[in-house]
Protein backbone atom coordinates (compact mmCIF):
# COMPACT_ATOMS: atom_id res chain seq x y z
CA UNK A 1 0.00 0.00 0.00
CA UNK A 2 2.70 2.44 1.12
CA UNK A 3 4.60 1.63 -2.27
CA UNK A 4 1.34 1.84 -4.26
CA UNK A 5 0.66 5.62 -2.98
CA UNK A 6 4.21 6.49 -3.43
CA UNK A 7 4.00 5.73 -6.98
CA UNK A 8 0.82 7.42 -7.34
CA UNK A 9 2.29 10.50 -5.76
CA UNK A 10 4.99 10.73 -8.03
CA UNK A 11 3.12 10.51 -11.24
CA UNK A 12 0.82 13.02 -9.63
CA UNK A 13 3.01 15.72 -8.53
CA UNK A 14 5.22 15.14 -12.49
CA UNK A 15 1.92 16.27 -13.49
CA UNK A 16 1.62 19.23 -11.28
CA UNK A 17 4.84 20.43 -11.69
CA UNK A 18 5.02 19.50 -15.83
CA UNK A 19 1.91 22.09 -16.18
CA UNK A 20 2.62 24.86 -13.90
CA UNK A 21 6.09 25.34 -16.01
CA UNK A 22 3.62 25.41 -19.30
CA UNK A 23 1.34 27.90 -17.75
CA UNK A 24 3.80 30.22 -15.64
CA UNK A 25 5.26 32.06 -19.04
CA UNK A 26 1.24 33.02 -19.87
CA UNK A 27 1.29 34.75 -17.07
CA UNK A 28 4.49 36.73 -16.79
CA UNK A 29 5.10 40.06 -18.79
CA UNK A 30 8.45 39.24 -18.73
CA UNK A 31 9.56 36.18 -19.89
CA UNK A 32 12.81 37.00 -20.46
CA UNK A 33 13.38 36.98 -16.65
CA UNK A 34 12.37 33.72 -16.64
CA UNK A 35 15.00 30.58 -15.89
CA UNK A 36 15.50 29.15 -19.12
CA UNK A 37 14.07 25.78 -18.76
CA UNK A 38 10.26 27.35 -19.09
CA UNK A 39 9.24 26.52 -22.64
CA UNK A 40 8.63 29.39 -24.72
CA UNK A 41 4.80 28.84 -25.82
CA UNK A 42 2.36 30.71 -24.48
CA UNK A 43 -1.49 30.93 -24.32
CA UNK A 44 -2.07 32.77 -27.34
CA UNK A 45 -5.24 35.42 -27.48
CA UNK A 46 -7.70 34.89 -29.89
CA UNK A 47 -9.14 37.51 -32.28
CA UNK A 48 -12.27 38.75 -29.91
CA UNK A 49 -10.02 38.82 -27.04
CA UNK A 50 -6.53 40.42 -28.36
CA UNK A 51 -8.38 42.80 -31.70
CA UNK A 52 -8.21 42.20 -35.14
CA UNK A 53 -9.90 41.41 -38.45
CA UNK A 54 -12.51 38.90 -39.46
CA UNK A 55 -12.71 38.49 -43.35
CA UNK A 56 -14.80 36.09 -45.34
CA UNK A 57 -13.09 36.51 -48.86
CA UNK A 58 -14.88 34.66 -51.90
CA UNK A 59 -12.75 33.26 -54.76
CA UNK A 60 -13.88 33.83 -58.35
CA UNK A 61 -13.45 30.43 -59.25
CA UNK A 62 -14.92 31.30 -62.99
CA UNK A 63 -12.59 33.81 -63.62
CA UNK A 64 -10.04 31.03 -63.00
CA UNK A 65 -11.62 29.31 -65.67
CA UNK A 66 -11.56 31.40 -68.08
CA UNK A 67 -7.79 32.52 -67.47
CA UNK A 68 -7.09 28.87 -68.49
CA UNK A 69 -9.38 28.80 -71.68
CA UNK A 70 -7.73 32.46 -72.95
CA UNK A 71 -4.32 31.23 -72.33
CA UNK A 72 -5.96 27.83 -74.40
CA UNK A 73 -6.85 30.23 -77.07
CA UNK A 74 -3.77 32.08 -77.30
CA UNK A 75 -2.02 28.87 -77.73
CA UNK A 76 -4.33 27.80 -80.37
CA UNK A 77 -3.37 30.56 -82.28
CA UNK A 78 0.04 30.08 -82.39
CA UNK A 79 -0.80 26.36 -83.40
CA UNK A 80 -3.04 27.33 -86.27
CA UNK A 81 -0.35 29.99 -87.70
CA UNK A 82 2.11 26.73 -87.39
CA UNK A 83 -0.09 24.53 -89.48
CA UNK A 84 -0.71 27.39 -91.82
CA UNK A 85 -4.35 27.19 -91.02
CA UNK A 86 -5.78 30.99 -91.94
CA UNK A 87 -8.48 32.03 -89.73
CA UNK A 88 -10.71 35.59 -88.86
CA UNK A 89 -11.14 35.09 -85.08
CA UNK A 90 -10.11 32.67 -81.94
CA UNK A 91 -12.48 34.12 -79.42
CA UNK A 92 -12.71 32.47 -76.03
CA UNK A 93 -15.57 33.31 -73.49
CA UNK A 94 -16.22 31.80 -69.93
CA UNK A 95 -15.25 27.85 -70.59
CA UNK A 96 -15.68 28.35 -74.96
CA UNK A 97 -13.49 28.73 -77.42
CA UNK A 98 -15.19 29.76 -80.99
CA UNK A 99 -12.71 29.55 -84.07
CA UNK A 100 -13.80 31.18 -87.36
CA UNK A 101 -11.43 30.35 -89.97
CA UNK A 102 -11.07 31.61 -93.56
CA UNK A 103 -11.29 28.53 -95.83
CA UNK A 104 -13.75 26.36 -95.19
CA UNK A 105 -12.12 23.41 -96.32
CA UNK A 106 -9.36 24.09 -93.35
CA UNK A 107 -12.14 22.29 -91.01
CA UNK A 108 -10.85 18.96 -90.80
CA UNK A 109 -7.22 19.71 -90.40
CA UNK A 110 -9.02 22.55 -87.25
CA UNK A 111 -10.83 19.29 -85.76
CA UNK A 112 -7.35 16.64 -86.16
CA UNK A 113 -5.37 19.87 -84.44
CA UNK A 114 -7.89 19.97 -81.48
CA UNK A 115 -8.88 16.57 -81.16
CA UNK A 116 -4.38 15.48 -80.99
CA UNK A 117 -3.64 19.16 -78.42
CA UNK A 118 -6.25 19.46 -76.90
CA UNK A 119 -7.72 16.50 -74.86
CA UNK A 120 -9.53 18.85 -71.91
CA UNK A 121 -11.87 20.20 -74.50
CA UNK A 122 -14.74 18.58 -76.41
CA UNK A 123 -15.58 19.49 -79.91
CA UNK A 124 -19.56 21.56 -79.35
CA UNK A 125 -20.10 22.64 -82.45
CA UNK A 126 -18.59 21.37 -86.03
CA UNK A 127 -19.77 23.70 -88.35
CA UNK A 128 -18.45 26.84 -88.87
CA UNK A 129 -17.98 28.73 -86.69
CA UNK A 130 -15.87 25.68 -84.88
CA UNK A 131 -16.86 25.95 -80.80
CA UNK A 132 -14.70 23.61 -78.49
CA UNK A 133 -15.66 23.62 -74.72
CA UNK A 134 -13.97 22.72 -71.63
CA UNK A 135 -14.89 19.34 -70.27
CA UNK A 136 -17.00 19.68 -66.88
CA UNK A 137 -14.37 17.36 -64.85
CA UNK A 138 -11.26 19.32 -65.71
CA UNK A 139 -13.66 23.01 -64.73
CA UNK A 140 -14.76 22.07 -61.75
CA UNK A 141 -10.79 20.65 -61.07
CA UNK A 142 -9.36 24.28 -61.81
CA UNK A 143 -12.45 25.93 -59.16
CA UNK A 144 -11.13 23.65 -57.03
CA UNK A 145 -7.71 23.73 -57.65
CA UNK A 146 -7.72 28.32 -58.00
CA UNK A 147 -8.98 27.93 -53.79
CA UNK A 148 -6.48 26.03 -52.69
CA UNK A 149 -3.90 28.08 -54.27
CA UNK A 150 -5.39 31.32 -53.29
CA UNK A 151 -5.56 29.87 -50.09
CA UNK A 152 -2.18 28.83 -50.09
CA UNK A 153 -1.10 31.97 -51.82
CA UNK A 154 -2.88 34.27 -48.86
CA UNK A 155 -1.36 32.66 -46.04
CA UNK A 156 2.01 32.97 -47.10
CA UNK A 157 1.29 36.93 -47.83
CA UNK A 158 0.54 37.05 -44.37
CA UNK A 159 2.66 35.12 -42.89
CA UNK A 160 5.50 37.91 -44.61
CA UNK A 161 3.30 40.60 -43.14
CA UNK A 162 4.03 39.58 -39.67
CA UNK A 163 0.93 38.85 -38.25
CA UNK A 164 1.05 36.42 -35.35
CA UNK A 165 -1.20 33.60 -34.89
CA UNK A 166 -3.11 33.91 -37.99
CA UNK A 167 -6.06 31.34 -38.92
CA UNK A 168 -6.56 30.87 -42.92
CA UNK A 169 -9.19 28.06 -43.43
CA UNK A 170 -11.35 27.20 -46.55
CA UNK A 171 -15.00 27.95 -45.56
CA UNK A 172 -17.44 26.00 -48.04
CA UNK A 173 -16.66 25.41 -51.50
CA UNK A 174 -15.16 28.58 -52.47
CA UNK A 175 -14.87 30.58 -49.71
CA UNK A 176 -11.62 31.44 -47.32
CA UNK A 177 -11.86 32.75 -43.61
CA UNK A 178 -9.02 34.98 -42.49
CA UNK A 179 -8.75 35.70 -39.07
CA UNK A 180 -5.55 38.01 -37.80
CA UNK A 181 -5.56 38.93 -34.38
CA UNK A 182 -3.44 42.31 -33.42
CA UNK A 183 -3.38 43.92 -36.89
CA UNK A 184 -2.86 47.42 -36.69
CA UNK A 185 -3.83 48.46 -40.10
CA UNK A 186 -6.62 46.67 -41.21
CA UNK A 187 -6.89 48.58 -44.58
CA UNK A 188 -3.66 47.83 -45.34
CA UNK A 189 -4.46 44.10 -44.59
CA UNK A 190 -7.08 43.93 -46.93
CA UNK A 191 -5.34 45.05 -49.96
CA UNK A 192 -2.00 43.12 -49.26
CA UNK A 193 -4.53 40.13 -49.53
CA UNK A 194 -6.99 40.71 -52.23
CA UNK A 195 -4.62 42.19 -54.47
CA UNK A 196 -4.02 39.88 -57.89
CA UNK A 197 -0.05 40.85 -58.52
CA UNK A 198 -0.85 39.61 -61.81
CA UNK A 199 2.98 40.60 -63.04
CA UNK A 200 3.26 40.97 -67.03
CA UNK A 201 6.04 42.61 -69.33
CA UNK A 202 4.68 43.43 -72.78
CA UNK A 203 6.12 45.56 -75.70
CA UNK A 204 4.86 48.86 -75.94
CA UNK A 205 3.29 49.19 -79.71
CA UNK A 206 4.84 52.43 -80.53
CA UNK A 207 3.26 52.63 -84.26
CA UNK A 208 -0.30 52.79 -82.68
CA UNK A 209 -2.74 55.93 -83.06
CA UNK A 210 -3.42 57.00 -79.08
CA UNK A 211 -6.15 58.81 -80.34
CA UNK A 212 -7.77 55.94 -82.86
CA UNK A 213 -7.36 53.82 -79.46
CA UNK A 214 -9.18 55.63 -77.31
CA UNK A 215 -11.95 55.53 -79.85
CA UNK A 216 -11.73 51.64 -79.22
CA UNK A 217 -10.37 50.60 -82.57
CA UNK A 218 -7.47 49.11 -82.06
CA UNK A 219 -5.62 45.84 -83.80
CA UNK A 220 -6.87 42.29 -82.61
CA UNK A 221 -2.97 41.66 -81.01
CA UNK A 222 -3.00 45.29 -79.06
CA UNK A 223 -4.64 46.56 -75.98
CA UNK A 224 -5.33 49.86 -74.05
CA UNK A 225 -3.53 50.23 -70.78
CA UNK A 226 -2.57 53.78 -68.50
CA UNK A 227 0.39 54.24 -66.61
CA UNK A 228 -0.09 55.61 -63.71
CA UNK A 229 2.39 58.45 -62.28
CA UNK A 230 1.72 60.22 -59.10
CA UNK A 231 3.51 63.76 -58.42
CA UNK A 232 5.75 63.09 -55.27
CA UNK A 233 5.02 66.84 -53.73
CA UNK A 234 0.76 67.64 -54.37
CA UNK A 235 0.11 63.56 -54.72
CA UNK A 236 -1.95 64.60 -58.15
CA UNK A 237 -2.67 60.73 -60.15
CA UNK A 238 -1.84 61.19 -63.97
CA UNK A 239 -2.97 58.93 -66.43
CA UNK A 240 -1.02 57.90 -69.14
CA UNK A 241 -2.66 55.94 -71.75
CA UNK A 242 -0.43 53.81 -73.83
CA UNK A 243 -0.84 50.53 -76.38
CA UNK A 244 0.86 47.40 -75.84
CA UNK A 245 1.00 43.91 -77.36
CA UNK A 246 -1.56 41.60 -75.66
CA UNK A 247 0.94 38.44 -75.65
CA UNK A 248 2.87 38.73 -72.35
CA UNK A 249 6.60 38.19 -72.48
CA UNK A 250 6.96 37.34 -68.89
CA UNK A 251 4.60 36.74 -66.64
CA UNK A 252 4.23 36.29 -62.57
CA UNK A 253 4.85 32.73 -62.01
CA UNK A 254 8.36 33.10 -63.40
CA UNK A 255 9.40 35.97 -60.68
CA UNK A 256 11.06 33.73 -57.87
CA UNK A 257 12.03 36.40 -55.80
CA UNK A 258 11.17 40.26 -55.04
CA UNK A 259 12.28 42.89 -52.88
CA UNK A 260 12.72 46.71 -52.01
CA UNK A 261 15.31 48.90 -53.10
CA UNK A 262 16.38 52.49 -53.06
CA UNK A 263 17.69 54.67 -55.66
CA UNK A 264 20.65 57.30 -55.46
CA UNK A 265 17.84 59.86 -54.43
CA UNK A 266 16.38 57.20 -51.56
CA UNK A 267 12.99 56.35 -53.83
CA UNK A 268 12.00 52.73 -53.07
CA UNK A 269 11.44 50.29 -56.22
CA UNK A 270 11.22 46.92 -56.79
CA UNK A 271 13.47 44.43 -58.04
CA UNK A 272 12.61 40.83 -58.92
CA UNK A 273 14.57 37.49 -60.04
CA UNK A 274 13.00 35.25 -62.46
CA UNK A 275 13.29 31.30 -62.70
CA UNK A 276 15.80 29.85 -65.49
CA UNK A 277 12.67 29.98 -68.05
CA UNK A 278 12.01 33.56 -67.57
CA UNK A 279 15.44 34.39 -67.75
CA UNK A 280 15.78 32.63 -70.93
CA UNK A 281 13.20 34.05 -72.11
CA UNK A 282 13.81 37.55 -71.17
CA UNK A 283 17.50 37.43 -72.64
CA UNK A 284 16.46 36.39 -75.62
CA UNK A 285 13.54 38.97 -76.09
CA UNK A 286 15.40 41.88 -74.78
CA UNK A 287 18.32 40.84 -77.14
CA UNK A 288 15.90 40.95 -79.97
CA UNK A 289 14.07 44.12 -79.43
CA UNK A 290 16.50 46.65 -78.59
CA UNK A 291 15.97 50.16 -79.17
CA UNK A 292 11.80 49.14 -78.34
CA UNK A 293 9.78 49.69 -75.00
CA UNK A 294 8.93 47.11 -72.16
CA UNK A 295 5.91 47.86 -69.76
CA UNK A 296 5.64 46.59 -66.93
CA UNK A 297 2.39 45.48 -65.78
CA UNK A 298 1.03 45.28 -62.23
CA UNK A 299 -2.88 44.32 -62.25
CA UNK A 300 -3.50 46.06 -66.03
CA UNK A 301 -1.82 49.06 -64.74
CA UNK A 302 1.59 50.09 -66.07
CA UNK A 303 4.10 50.96 -64.03
CA UNK A 304 6.86 52.03 -65.97
CA UNK A 305 7.66 51.34 -69.54
CA UNK A 306 11.79 51.65 -69.88
CA UNK A 307 13.50 51.75 -73.32
CA UNK A 308 15.35 48.24 -73.78
CA UNK A 309 19.39 49.51 -74.08
CA UNK A 310 21.05 46.39 -74.44
CA UNK A 311 20.28 42.12 -73.81
CA UNK A 312 19.74 42.16 -70.44
CA UNK A 313 20.92 38.92 -69.04
CA UNK A 314 20.96 36.68 -65.53
CA UNK A 315 16.76 37.57 -65.19
CA UNK A 316 16.88 40.32 -63.49
CA UNK A 317 14.45 43.05 -63.51
CA UNK A 318 13.02 46.38 -61.77
CA UNK A 319 9.37 47.91 -60.89
CA UNK A 320 9.86 51.58 -60.52
CA UNK A 321 7.02 54.10 -59.72
CA UNK A 322 6.01 56.62 -57.57
CA UNK A 323 6.09 54.01 -54.54
CA UNK A 324 5.79 54.79 -50.64
CA UNK A 325 8.29 52.32 -49.17
CA UNK A 326 5.08 50.79 -47.42
CA UNK A 327 3.96 50.24 -50.90
CA UNK A 328 7.30 48.66 -51.87
CA UNK A 329 7.14 46.34 -49.25
CA UNK A 330 3.98 45.41 -50.03
CA UNK A 331 4.69 44.65 -53.62
CA UNK A 332 7.29 42.81 -52.55
CA UNK A 333 5.42 40.55 -50.64
CA UNK A 334 2.52 40.05 -53.03
CA UNK A 335 5.49 39.35 -56.13
CA UNK A 336 7.49 36.61 -53.78
CA UNK A 337 4.06 34.80 -52.87
CA UNK A 338 2.74 34.99 -56.66
CA UNK A 339 -0.15 35.94 -57.91
CA UNK A 340 -3.84 35.16 -57.07
CA UNK A 341 -5.48 32.47 -59.36
CA UNK A 342 -8.62 34.65 -59.70
CA UNK A 343 -9.86 37.47 -58.39
CA UNK A 344 -10.76 37.81 -54.44
CA UNK A 345 -13.18 39.79 -53.03
CA UNK A 346 -14.05 40.82 -49.46
CA UNK A 347 -17.76 38.93 -48.47
CA UNK A 348 -17.67 40.05 -45.00
CA UNK A 349 -15.06 42.38 -42.92
CA UNK A 350 -15.19 42.91 -39.12
CA UNK A 351 -12.93 44.57 -37.34
CA UNK A 352 -12.78 44.17 -33.42
CA UNK A 353 -10.85 46.93 -31.51
CA UNK A 354 -8.37 45.93 -28.86
CA UNK A 355 -10.09 47.29 -25.86
CA UNK A 356 -13.29 45.34 -26.70
CA UNK A 357 -11.25 42.20 -26.20
CA UNK A 358 -9.52 43.18 -22.86
CA UNK A 359 -13.25 44.24 -21.71
CA UNK A 360 -14.12 40.72 -22.74
CA UNK A 361 -11.32 39.37 -21.20
CA UNK A 362 -12.42 41.60 -17.71
CA UNK A 363 -15.89 40.46 -18.14
CA UNK A 364 -14.71 36.77 -18.69
CA UNK A 365 -12.03 36.54 -15.95
CA UNK A 366 -14.67 37.79 -13.60
CA UNK A 367 -17.23 35.45 -14.56
CA UNK A 368 -14.86 32.54 -13.88
CA UNK A 369 -13.77 33.96 -11.07
CA UNK A 370 -17.21 34.04 -9.62
CA UNK A 371 -18.35 31.03 -10.75
CA UNK A 372 -15.30 29.51 -9.24
CA UNK A 373 -15.68 30.81 -5.73
CA UNK A 374 -19.38 29.95 -5.45
CA UNK A 375 -18.41 26.86 -6.45
CA UNK A 376 -15.41 26.61 -4.00
CA UNK A 377 -17.92 27.75 -0.84
CA UNK A 378 -20.89 25.95 -1.87
CA UNK A 379 -18.67 22.77 -1.53
CA UNK A 380 -16.85 23.18 1.34
CA UNK A 381 -20.30 24.07 3.19
CA UNK A 382 -22.02 21.38 1.88
CA UNK A 383 -19.31 18.32 1.92
CA UNK A 384 -16.93 20.14 4.84
CA UNK A 385 -13.49 18.68 4.70
CA UNK A 386 -14.34 16.73 1.13
CA UNK A 387 -15.62 19.75 -0.32
CA UNK A 388 -12.45 21.34 0.56
CA UNK A 389 -10.34 18.35 -1.27
CA UNK A 390 -12.78 18.65 -4.34
CA UNK A 391 -11.47 22.69 -4.13
CA UNK A 392 -8.08 21.41 -4.56
CA UNK A 393 -8.65 19.13 -7.68
CA UNK A 394 -10.81 22.36 -8.86
CA UNK A 395 -7.44 24.15 -9.18
CA UNK A 396 -5.23 21.72 -10.38
CA UNK A 397 -7.56 21.00 -13.55
CA UNK A 398 -7.74 25.10 -13.93
CA UNK A 399 -3.98 24.84 -14.12
CA UNK A 400 -3.80 21.51 -16.24
CA UNK A 401 -5.94 23.59 -18.59
CA UNK A 402 -3.96 26.65 -19.41
CA UNK A 403 -0.21 24.37 -19.37
CA UNK A 404 -2.49 22.30 -21.77
CA UNK A 405 -3.31 25.37 -23.90
CA UNK A 406 0.24 26.66 -23.69
CA UNK A 407 1.91 23.34 -24.47
CA UNK A 408 -0.05 22.63 -27.79
CA UNK A 409 0.38 26.90 -28.96
CA UNK A 410 -3.32 26.45 -28.94
CA UNK A 411 -5.35 30.22 -29.25
CA UNK A 412 -7.72 31.14 -26.45
CA UNK A 413 -10.85 32.66 -27.87
CA UNK A 414 -14.39 34.54 -25.49
CA UNK A 415 -15.76 31.07 -25.78
CA UNK A 416 -12.65 29.42 -25.17
CA UNK A 417 -13.35 31.33 -21.23
CA UNK A 418 -17.13 30.04 -21.87
CA UNK A 419 -15.82 26.37 -21.70
CA UNK A 420 -13.56 27.03 -18.77
CA UNK A 421 -16.51 28.19 -16.93
CA UNK A 422 -18.20 25.12 -17.97
CA UNK A 423 -15.11 23.25 -16.84
CA UNK A 424 -15.28 24.53 -13.76
CA UNK A 425 -18.89 23.47 -13.37
CA UNK A 426 -17.70 20.05 -14.60
CA UNK A 427 -15.34 19.38 -12.57
CA UNK A 428 -16.97 19.82 -9.23
CA UNK A 429 -20.21 17.59 -10.88
CA UNK A 430 -17.56 14.64 -11.28
CA UNK A 431 -17.21 14.42 -7.08
CA UNK A 432 -20.56 15.22 -6.43
CA UNK A 433 -21.30 11.79 -8.06
CA UNK A 434 -18.45 10.41 -6.17
CA UNK A 435 -19.33 12.14 -2.65
CA UNK A 436 -22.99 11.15 -2.80
CA UNK A 437 -21.98 7.19 -3.55
CA UNK A 438 -19.54 7.16 0.14
CA UNK A 439 -22.57 8.82 1.63
CA UNK A 440 -24.79 6.10 0.68
CA UNK A 441 -22.18 3.70 1.43
CA UNK A 442 -21.69 5.00 4.99
CA UNK A 443 -25.40 5.60 5.91
CA UNK A 444 -25.99 1.46 5.42
CA UNK A 445 -22.96 0.88 8.14
CA UNK A 446 -19.45 0.31 5.89
CA UNK A 447 -16.48 1.56 7.14
CA UNK A 448 -14.98 4.29 5.83
CA UNK A 449 -12.46 2.37 3.82
CA UNK A 450 -15.02 0.09 2.41
CA UNK A 451 -17.22 3.24 1.61
CA UNK A 452 -14.56 5.59 -0.11
CA UNK A 453 -13.44 2.13 -2.02
CA UNK A 454 -16.73 1.11 -3.25
CA UNK A 455 -18.48 4.99 -3.94
CA UNK A 456 -15.44 5.39 -6.01
CA UNK A 457 -15.63 2.12 -8.12
CA UNK A 458 -19.42 2.49 -8.34
CA UNK A 459 -19.24 6.26 -9.51
CA UNK A 460 -16.02 5.73 -11.83
CA UNK A 461 -18.35 4.25 -14.53
CA UNK A 462 -21.07 7.02 -14.56
CA UNK A 463 -18.54 9.60 -14.96
CA UNK A 464 -16.92 7.90 -17.77
CA UNK A 465 -19.31 7.76 -19.78
CA UNK A 466 -20.75 11.31 -18.86
CA UNK A 467 -17.63 12.12 -19.59
CA UNK A 468 -16.65 10.19 -23.10
CA UNK A 469 -20.20 11.58 -24.53
CA UNK A 470 -19.25 14.94 -23.88
CA UNK A 471 -15.99 13.85 -25.51
CA UNK A 472 -17.25 13.35 -28.77
CA UNK A 473 -19.49 15.80 -29.03
CA UNK A 474 -16.29 18.30 -28.89
CA UNK A 475 -14.31 16.28 -30.98
CA UNK A 476 -17.23 16.83 -33.90
CA UNK A 477 -17.60 20.57 -33.24
CA UNK A 478 -13.81 20.76 -33.31
CA UNK A 479 -13.66 18.73 -36.94
CA UNK A 480 -16.74 20.60 -38.75
CA UNK A 481 -16.57 24.29 -36.77
CA UNK A 482 -14.42 27.45 -37.69
CA UNK A 483 -12.75 30.29 -35.61
CA UNK A 484 -14.68 30.48 -31.86
CA UNK A 485 -16.05 26.99 -32.33
CA UNK A 486 -12.86 25.33 -32.13
CA UNK A 487 -11.85 27.55 -29.65
CA UNK A 488 -14.86 26.57 -27.08
CA UNK A 489 -13.99 22.46 -28.35
CA UNK A 490 -10.68 22.42 -27.49
CA UNK A 491 -11.05 24.54 -23.98
CA UNK A 492 -13.96 22.37 -23.45
CA UNK A 493 -11.79 19.08 -24.18
CA UNK A 494 -9.14 19.65 -22.02
CA UNK A 495 -10.90 20.62 -19.36
CA UNK A 496 -12.91 16.98 -19.78
CA UNK A 497 -9.62 14.86 -19.57
CA UNK A 498 -7.82 16.86 -16.71
CA UNK A 499 -11.34 16.52 -14.60
CA UNK A 500 -11.18 12.88 -14.83
CA UNK A 501 -7.99 12.76 -13.96
CA UNK A 502 -8.10 15.06 -10.97
CA UNK A 503 -11.56 13.76 -9.58
CA UNK A 504 -10.86 10.05 -9.90
CA UNK A 505 -6.97 9.70 -9.47
CA UNK A 506 -6.23 12.57 -7.04
CA UNK A 507 -8.94 12.82 -5.24
CA UNK A 508 -8.50 9.00 -4.59
CA UNK A 509 -5.06 9.79 -3.79
CA UNK A 510 -5.58 12.07 -1.19
CA UNK A 511 -8.19 9.93 0.59
CA UNK A 512 -5.79 6.75 0.36
CA UNK A 513 -2.63 9.25 2.10
CA UNK A 514 -5.45 10.64 5.01
CA UNK A 515 -6.37 7.16 5.87
CA UNK A 516 -2.66 5.65 6.00
CA UNK A 517 -1.18 8.22 7.75
CA UNK A 518 -4.26 9.31 10.22
CA UNK A 519 -6.65 6.37 10.16
CA UNK A 520 -9.88 8.72 11.00
CA UNK A 521 -12.57 7.57 12.91
CA UNK A 522 -15.01 9.72 10.78
CA UNK A 523 -15.19 10.69 7.77
CA UNK A 524 -15.97 14.65 6.98
CA UNK A 525 -18.48 14.54 4.07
Amino acid sequence: MQKNILTRLIIIAAVFVLFVVYAIPTFVKNRDALPSFFPDKVVHLGLDLKGGMHLVLGVDTEKAVETIVERAAHQLRIQLDEEKIAYNEVTPKKDKISISLIDPLDKGKLLELVERNYPHYRIVKETLPVAIKLNKETGEKIRSSAVEQALSIIRNRVDQFGVAEPTIVKYGKDNIVVELPGIKDPARAVRLIGKMARLELKLVDEKADITEALQGNLPEDDELLYQIKRDPYTGEIEKIPMVVKRDTVISGDMVKNARVAFSQLNQPYVTFDLNPEGARIFAQFTGSHVGKRLAIVLDNIIYSAPVIRERIGGGRGQITGSFTTKEAHDLAIVLRSGSLPAPVKVLENITVGPSLGEDSIKKGAMSAFVGATLVVLFMIFYYGASGLLADFALLLNIIIIFGALAMFGATLTLPGLAGIALTIGMAVDANVLIFERIREELRIGRAIRDAINTGYKRATLTIFDANITTLITTLVLYQFGTGPIRGFAVTLSIGIIANMFTAIVVTKFIYDLVLVKFSPKKLSI
